[in-house]
């Protein structure tokens, strides 16, 4: 073949440096020439070619080589697709030219070797005795491990041949490689037994693999995961059995990690032992089974499943085995088996670094551990009561879940189709330097190597990109159709080859995936889906993505109680369901709501046209655009009492705004405090208006009397309202010249009665409670005064308490000038020029004493009350008024009634110390938040952090914990407070 023949050849077959190969090519001499085909066929030919060159340098029979490649083909086929696909293993045949011999057996294509053979040859290699019960390595000890490394990776060679050039299954090599890492277990640790010598016979040592190699699902590169279990032999002391047996298991680790002249293996991993890495090593039988009886965590039975003995006393593994096996499957009925399955999931997501996430092959969406984890929590669910669903290995568990009909056929067959070549992406990738690695090369060169070995000739980057993204979509896509669509086969006709599971199977499924009353679920789920209306096809579409979103919350029952609930109250109006299956993220928000806030599920359930919020950003409206917009609203009503039950519906609109933007984490608490003040103020605002227009009519007057205004006090007047929060106020007015007084008494009277009565009439919002007990004399002075009442109250008889009181004093409704008037009349009293004398000091702490001793209610945890606990609310915001009395005339900062602005006012002013007003700062932050979210979970006032429960779980839930993570909420709040009320102590109590 002439040069220019021969360079158009080269192209064609996918050398990309063809200069380079004519070079090496004519080094190789005739025989080269007839290896370019089946050099075009493997994964990146100029690198097989290259390695092909330094082999034959290598090996002593240059000639003898060439012609046997040339001769036969499945021996070339089988060298050449290792060398060009696995830059490793080429570097071990340069570095052992004997070893390519391996390669020319013709029953390499359809023999696998047998695992004894395996691990009679590893510890051959180590001069180990295969026959021996405890064989013991006899070559010296760093000969031994260099030998281990050298014939695991000679024993590697066939099988990657097989793998490369024989097309064999993923499910086949991935048993092969967890058989060979068995026999090099074995072969470390009969290494190991010659480092202790005689002193080893003291325990029987058992190694039992986990994870992947458990399962018999190895990957090339990969840690190993096992546990170690001993039994004290020969008569030995248990303590004397124990510690051989750690060392034993300590030098099987160190003996396959190493790094050597000859490389590594992997690494041994322990740390999925009883208590991990802080636990003992190895354990006895007892010592397993009472830790699995008394203190494992459910997904450390989930870890199990794939327990197999390995390695050492096999009998003794064994027996192992059948003590958790019954743990194992009885898993899912323990207490927690839904949280331990998501903290699980969440470890997996959490382990991804963010610039990696797009290329992780395992740990990503659409990737392998979904499907393990899904296959996984079927298995526990179902295998409970049918044993051929239980499997260690992925691939067969989810033949035996599609031939049991827990997952239907077709989603079977493509989970499959998508797992192996996922699996197979990942052979390739770790195969090509023999490295631990899941993530995807973004480099065009790689992509180019690993489509080619995946067989895809033509453009094979963008092919392998292109069917490795469609994998993940179908992973993605199965992972909830395997979970929540076959629940609705149990309670619905659903057209198709879906699976069908059984009436039990479904409750069984349902009570794993966290419902409490599955039978209860089943009737919601038959109730939405029965019949062959649209309605009905369209739930049928929505559920198994819904069932997933409640399932994630912290209640999944009430989740799917509150959706049938709506459904039915507007399934037939044409909008609702086809914006929850048009509009994903609304459909999303709806579920999580529903399933973690009762506040927000009966707002909804009163409020279901609320829905059409959900798709947008939920930000608070302004005050002035309510008011305009419940004041328009009122105006078109025929009466009073209908025009505040339109008030109250835009402040029911407006309530459930806010609160699903607190629930979904897009609105600060600070913002919620402003915004629930905001909306109080617009609803009194207009409701003023309608009481005022009423009596006006009953009273046949052609004007009011007198004007009337509404003064915010305590948590409403400093724009902190919280969900539970009544609205405390003063009333006052001032008479129109010229009208009679008692008149204008009467006539406010009568005007703020009727505001405060139809405010708490029973109806579809929560009720707005105005109270008035801070007015002078409390319940029993006049609810509405003068201003020159007030003013004369103040000058003869305000204690210094009144005065602290008005700090939080804001006129925001009602009449301008009359606001303005009370305002600049306060302002002396709250603000003394002088400051707070001596003896008002101690006043004031005197009364907080009081407070704290005689207010907190009986069997109230002090530390977990929000209001009155340490730290708590009180603490903070009397720390805050106490500053503020004191120097609030001479630092204009401090005339404000707001918490966090004055703790930055006192700050800017150096009344405070910097680090203490950010740990009041944070303290009130976070109470505020904390009893925000218990009010939010439970649907009605909470004044004290809820016991452990579902509540808990879901106020953990609302502040962005874990759902399992509450005690890790509460152990914060905790901390947080300690250091507020040390804070208290310096600067109120000083």
């Amino acid at each position: 073949m002439n040069r220019a023949t021969l360079r158009s050849e080269l192209r064609r077959h996918g050398f990309v440096e063809v200069d380079r190969a004519l070079e090496e090519l004519a080094e190789l001499g005739t025989a080269g020439q007839e290896l370019v085909a089946i050099l075009g066929r493997t994964a990146e030919p100029s690198a097989a070619l290259s390695a092909l060159v330094r082999l034959a340098e290598a090996v002593d029979d240059r000639d003898g080589l060439l012609s046997a490649l040339a001769a036969d083909e499945g021996t070339a086929m089988r060298l050449l697709c290792i060398l060009g696909a696995s830059a490793a293993l080429a570097d071990h045949l340069v570095g052992h030219p004997d070893h390519w011999r391996m390669l020319t057996d013709p029953t390499l294509g359809t023999t696998r070797p047998a695992a004894w053979a395996l691990r009679a040859a590893l510890l051959e290699a180590v001069g180990a005795d295969p026959g021996d019960p405890a064989p013991v390595a006899t070559l010296p000890e760093a000969e031994a491990v260099d030998a281990l490394r050298v014939t695991y990776r000679r024993l590697l060679l066939p099988l990657a041949a097989r793998d490369l050039a024989h097309d064999l299954g993923v499910d086949d090599i991935a048993a092969e490689l967890s058989d060979l890492a068995a026999g090099t277990l074995d072969a470390a640790l009969a290494v190991a037994r010659a480092q202790l010598g005689q002193e080893s016979a003291l325990a029987r040592l058992s190694v039992i693999a986990m994870g992947k190699c458990g399962g018999h699902e190895l990957n090339y590169v990969s840690d190993v995961d096992v546990i170690f279990l001993h039994e004290p032999a020969n008569g030995a002391d248990d303590v004397a059995a124990a510690r051989v047996a750690a060392r034993l298991a300590s030098g099987l680790m160190n003996v396959c990690s190493a790094h050597t002249a000859e490389g590594t293996i992997w690494p041994v991993d322990a740390a999925l032992r009883p208590e991990g890495k802080a636990g003992a090593l190895s354990r006895t039988l007892a010592g397993y089974r009472a830790y699995y009886e008394r203190w494992a965590a459910a997904w450390e039975f989930q870890a199990l499943l794939k327990a197999r003995p390995v390695a050492g006393d096999i009998e003794l593994g064994r027996e192992f085995v059948a003590m958790v096996s019954p743990m194992v499957w009885s898993a899912a009925d323990r207490e927690g088996f839904v949280d331990a399955a998501r903290a699980m999931r969440r470890r997996v997501i959490d382990h991804i670094p963010a610039k990696e996430a797009d290329r992780q092959l395992k740990l990503g969406e659409g990737g392998l551990r979904d499907v393990e984890f899904a296959v996984q929590l079927l298995q526990l669910v179902h295998g409970r009561a049918d044993e051929q669903v239980r499997p260690p290995a992925t691939l067969s568990a989810l033949a035996q879940l599609t031939e049991a009909g827990y997952v239907g056929r077709e989603d079977g067959e493509a989970l499959h189709t998508a797992y192996a070549f996922l699996r197979q992406l990942e052979h390739r990738i770790q195969l090509h330097r023999l490295r631990r690695t899941h993530l995807v090369p973004d480099d065009d060169a790689s992509l180019r190597r690993l489509g080619r070995s995946l067989g895809f000739t033509k453009e094979p980057d963008r092919r392998l990109v292109r069917t490795w993204q469609h994998h993940r979509r179908e992973v993605s896509r199965l992972h909830q159709k395997l979970f929540y669509r076959p629940l609705l086969s149990a309670v619905a006709r659903i057209p198709g080859d879906d699976v069908r599971l059984s009436s039990e199977a479904a409750q069984a499924r349902l009570a794993a995936l966290g419902y409490d009353d599955p039978a209860a679920a089943l009737r919601n789920l038959e109730s939405m889906t029965a019949g062959v209306t649209r309605t009905a096809n369209i739930q049928r579409t929505l559920l198994p993505a819904m069932l997933q979103w409640f399932a994630d919350g912290a209640d999944p029952d009430a989740g799917l109680f509150g959706f049938r609930r709506i459904s039915e109250a507007l399934g037939r109006t044409p909008w609702f369901l086809t914006t929850l299956r048009d509009e994903g993220e609304i459909a999303e928000r709806l579920a999580h709501l529903l399933a973690t806030s009762r506040y927000c599920s009966d707002l909804l359930e009163r409020e279901p046209q609320g829905i059409k919020l959900l798709g947008g950003e939920l930000a608070p409206q302004s005050s002035d655009v309510l008011t305009e917009e419940m004041l328009a609203t009122a105006g078109r009503q025929p009466d009073a009492d209908k025009a505040v039950r339109a008030v109250r519906a835009v402040r029911r609109r407006e309530l459930l705004r806010t609160a699903a933007g607190d629930v979904l984490g897009l609105t600060d608490v600070a913002d919620v405090g402003n915004a629930l003040s905001r909306i109080t103020d617009a609803t009194l605002e207009a409701t003023l208006a309608v009481a005022g227009e009423r009596v006006r009519l009953a009273r046949e007057l052609d004007a009011p009397p007198t004007r009337i205004a509404i003064i915010a006090m305590g948590r409403y007047g400093g724009f902190e309202l919280s969900y539970g929060s009544d609205a405390d106020v003063l009333f006052v007015h001032d008479p129109e010249d010229g009208v009679d007084q008692h008149q204008a008494a009467s006539y406010a009277q009568a005007v703020v009665e009727e505001v405060r009565r139809t405010l708490a009439l029973p109806g579809g919002d929560p009720p707005l409670v105005v109270d008035a007990d801070l007015r002078p004399e409390g319940k029993q002075g006049p609810l509405v005064r003068t201003l020159d009442a007030y003013e004369a109250y103040y000058a003869k008889w305000s204690k210094v308490w009144e005065a602290q009181a008005l700090l939080r004093a804001d006129a925001v409704v009602g009449d301008l000038d009359v606001r303005e008037r009370f305002t600049t009349m306060i302002d002396p009293l709250r603000y003394p020029a002088a400051g707070l004398a001596e003896d008002d000091i101690v006043e004031v702490r005197r009364i907080k004493a009081r407070v704290d001793n005689e207010r907190l209610p009986r069997g109230a945890d002090p530390a977990l009350h929000f209001k009155l606990g340490r730290g708590g609310l009180a603490d903070i915001e009397w720390t805050v008024q106490l500053l503020q009395l004191r120097h609030g005339a001479e630092v204009p900062g401090l005339r404000t009634t707001q918490t966090l602005a004055a703790l930055a006012a006192a700050t800017e002013a150096e009344l405070l110390a910097a680090d203490d007003a950010d740990v009041l700062a944070e303290g009130w932050r976070t109470v505020s938040k904390v009893r925000n979210a218990a009010t939010l979970a439970r649907g009605k006032p909470v004044e004290q952090m809820p016991r452990p429960s579902r509540e808990r779980r879901a106020v953990a839930g609302i502040l962005g914990y874990p759902l399992d993570q509450s005690d890790a909420m509460v152990n914060d709040y905790l901390r947080v407070t300690r250091r507020a009320r040390a804070v208290v102590d310096r600067v109120f109590w000083e």
